[in-house]
């Protein structure tokens, strides 16, 4: 063997063994700090879930009690999502639904609809979306109290005639030059609140062991 297609093969083994250790590394890092990174991942996503519930409404753990939701265009939702049912006292108290309003400006916004047992929202959350900075993006409470016009509202406050923004007739403030992405969201909110009224007591049900699916 040449010098030459020595040191090749010699370069090639070098930079074998320094991947095989570095993947061998990497996977053990993974594995050993994945139990705390789920754990900041489920803290987040349960305190983003609880935002959308007054404070005090529940005591259970609504991610753990969490249960899927089918694929359903009336929640705008292509692929399963989740609903977490909220009790006090073991009294079933409200949801949280995954919805998504599919005809935003920039594409799906992706929102969490708490509603209380008697039908009324007790709060909206933007969880993704991709509406323009400084315009459409103006729906995620971080951006402005807009979503909070939603709490307290039901199907019947407003009239169902009047769920749209005031450009359009009805009752919801809206941005001057931005107006597709709050009809989106009303529309979805809307939507929310027709769901639960038809499926009300199978989503306050007490949650079952077959039921509950892992976020």
């Amino acid at each position: 063997m040449s010098p030459i297609l020595r040191e090749a093969v010699g370069s090639g083994l070098a930079l074998l063994v320094f991947a095989v250790v570095g993947g061998a590394l990497l996977s053990g890092s993974f594995g050993l700090t994945r139990p705390a990174i789920e754990a900041s991942e489920q803290a987040e996503k349960l305190a983003l879930v609880a935002e959308t519930l007054p404070a005090g409404s529940f005591d259970n753990d609504l991610v753990r009690d969490a249960r899927p939701l089918a694929a359903d265009p009336s929640l705008g939702l292509k692929r399963p999502g989740l609903a977490y049912p909220a009790r006090l006292a073991g009294q079933a108290s409200g949801v949280v639904l995954e919805v998504v309003a599919p005809d935003g400006y920039s594409g799906e916004i992706k929102l969490l609809v708490g509603i209380l047992a008697d039908g009324r929202v007790a709060g909206v959350r933007v969880t993704a979306h991709k509406e323009t900075p400084g315009l459409g993006d103006y729906i995620d409470l971080a951006r402005g109290p807009w979503i909070r016009q939603f709490d307290g509202r039901s199907l019947t406050d407003p009239a169902a005639d009047q769920w749209k923004v005031k450009k359009d007739g009805g009752r919801f403030d809206y941005l001057t030059g931005a107006t597709i992405t709050p009809r989106a969201v009303v529309k979805a909110v809307r939507k929310a609140l027709e769901f639960f009224a038809a499926h009300r007591e199978t989503l306050l049900a007490a949650p079952t062991q077959t039921q509950k699916a892992q976020p």
